[in-house]
């Protein structure tokens, strides 16, 4: 409980000023060494999944699912964490910052933000970018 307490009172204006806490699907899709946590019910899964193969591994924990399953979680990747609304990620990354993870961010704007992130130009745009990457290696 002490180190959500440091958390909490560390969450100023400042803090929330500059945004360290989120990050815009863009930005989280074309960044290196990254993870999506989705963090919405299997029921919304079933429904709507994001596969993302093209740009980063996808992990799928329910939030109520998260204490039992934190170890699947790296800590060694940027972890966006997506819900279609952002409270349940804001729930998460609480938690997660709690337990030391300081390589969390929100995504920020839900399915919206995303799907426009997935159009057919953006898409290509991330492939050709690999594809330079691995060129480079």
């Amino acid at each position: 409980m002490e180190r959500v307490n440091e958390i909490i009172k560390s969450m100023d204006f400042a803090f929330f000023g500059s945004g360290k806490h989120k990050i815009s699907p863009s930005q989280h899709l074309t960044e290196k060494n990254s993870l999506f946590l989705d963090v919405r019910s299997k029921e919304e899964l079933e429904t709507i999944a994001f596969r993302l193969v093209h740009h980063m591994p996808v992990l799928h924990i329910p939030i109520n699912e998260v204490p039992d399953r934190v170890a699947e979680i790296p800590r060694d990747k940027i972890v966006g964490l997506f819900c279609s609304s952002g409270v349940r990620s804001t729930m998460a990354y609480l938690y997660l910052r709690s337990l030391g993870f300081d390589k969390v961010r929100i995504i920020e704007g839900g399915y919206g933000e995303l799907v426009e992130e997935l159009k057919p130009g953006k898409l290509l745009k991330a492939l050709e970018n690999r594809k330079t990457d691995n060129e480079r290696k």
